[in-house]
């Protein structure tokens, strides 16, 4: 979901690549979030190639925000914070 916080879309292949998983492992991660809600997943074909696109969707970019309002919190409790 970060790398998707940081782009409009993106593909298959990106993602695999930035994140360093295995194709299995990204897609199962991938239906997770999109079952939650947080993500859109988009499949469609260039030519006889498959393409998968990757989005965030408003429900995401909320549950990121929260997830480092609550990290913010710990650090500053902490004394690490900013």
């Amino acid at each position: 979901m970060m790398i998707l916080s940081g782009v409009d879309e993106a593909d298959f292949k990106f993602m695999l690549s930035a994140t360093g998983t295995t194709k299995g492992n990204l897609s199962s991660h991938a239906d997770r979030l999109e079952q939650a809600g947080y993500i859109e997943i988009t499949k469609s074909f260039n030519g006889k190639i498959p393409n998968t696109r990757y989005r965030l969707t408003p429900a995401g970019k909320s549950a990121l925000e929260k997830y480092w309002a609550v990290i913010d919190e710990m650090r500053a409790l902490s004394g690490k914070g900013p």
